[in-house]
């Protein structure tokens, strides 16, 4: 085990601000999670590809970075293949593997920056598909009771960009393999969300397989939104607000054209991003940091800003948003 001290963070967060941790140490298996526990770090922080989190200042405690790796069959039918993952594994190179395997399920998620662990956390999701649409199970090391555990779908809370792990047992379980269920034929092709019929209408393909899916997805992203290794972000900070099916009809009586998606019995969400635009802070730039230009939702770091800066910015476009509005929005990404 190799712990080292006054490490600095920024090369491991997307975002790539300037913040220290006292100790730094990695695990690739759950023996060397166990040694690490072992020494009762006190306090402490797991950390995966560093996609969605915000560093504000230095973090007097232990960073612990989880690099278990490996993809296995973990069993098959006919029909679907389950993978166990190691959740250190680079999530886009994952969605990779399964387009080159025809594993259908992940295509709609690519190119989602961050690592396997991360993905039944946050229940990740985009162009109409979520995680725990393709999850089965995952384990997880309780670090109180010293022992792993398996967590089924139903066990996990997933709810918006939220589960369990977020919540209920945060710091409390290292998610350390996850379990997918994937089709293996009849895939079942995920095209009415956003751009991907216009997308695939470009590149000329009229049957497509999963793999153009795969492709139309990392076309719409990379036109929207920054490379993290050329302009710091976290992806898409705020989350979509769900607001009530009563306060959507105010607010549609006033603004018509407002995007709106049905979000279950009387509810309703809207996009974030289109609130933030109409207040005015789409491509708003102070110095090394602000509003990416092409899409609201990302706020961006052109190099050498402060995590108190961006978190700033993001505490000025929720007032905004809440004076024009009357809408809450809510960080997607963790603040540290």
């Amino acid at each position: 085990m190799n712990i080292e001290e006054n490490i600095n963070l920024k090369a491991h967060t997307t975002f790539g601000v300037d913040s220290r941790a006292s100790k730094f140490v990695r695990f690739s298996s759950l023996d060397e999670l166990k040694e690490i526990f072992a020494l009762k770090p006190e306090p402490f922080m797991i950390l995966g590809g560093g996609s969605n989190m915000l560093l504000t200042q230095d973090y007097d405690g232990w960073v612990i970075q989880n690099q278990i790796k490996g993809i296995e069959v973990f069993k098959e039918d006919d029909d679907y293949i389950y993978l166990k993952v190691g959740a250190g594994e680079n999530w886009h190179e994952f969605v990779q593997y399964c387009i080159n395997h025809n594993y259908g399920g992940v295509e709609n998620l690519s190119l989602i920056p961050g690592n396997v662990g991360t993905s039944p956390m946050q229940n990740i999701g985009a162009y109409g598909v979520e995680i725990k649409d393709i999850f089965d199970h995952l384990e997880a090391y309780l670090i109180n009771e010293q022992t792993t555990k398996t967590f089924h779908n139903s066990e996990c809370n997933f709810g918006y960009r939220e589960s369990i792990f977020k919540r209920e047992l945060k710091n409390k379980a290292v998610i350390t393999h996850v379990c997918y269920r994937l089709t293996k034929k009849n895939h079942v092709l995920k095209m009415s969300y956003g751009a991907i019929q216009d997308e695939l209408q470009k590149q000329g393909v009229e049957i497509p397989s999963i793999k153009d899916i795969s492709q139309a997805v990392i076309a719409i992203r990379q036109s929207k939104l920054p490379d993290p290794k050329e302009i710091g972000n976290a992806g898409s900070f705020f989350k979509n607000p769900v607001i009530s099916a009563g306060e959507f009809e105010l607010l549609q009586s006033k603004y018509p054209e407002m995007p709106n998606y049905p979000a279950g019995t009387e509810k309703v969400k809207l996009a974030a991003g289109w609130l933030i635009e109409q207040s005015g802070w789409k491509g708003k730039t102070f110095g090394n940091f602000g509003v990416h230009k092409k899409q609201a939702l990302v706020l961006v770091n052109y190099g050498g800003a402060q995590g108190k800066d961006i978190y700033d910015l993001s505490a000025q476009i929720i007032e905004d948003v809440r004076a024009k509005f009357g809408v809450e929005l809510e960080r997607e990404v963790n603040i540290i």
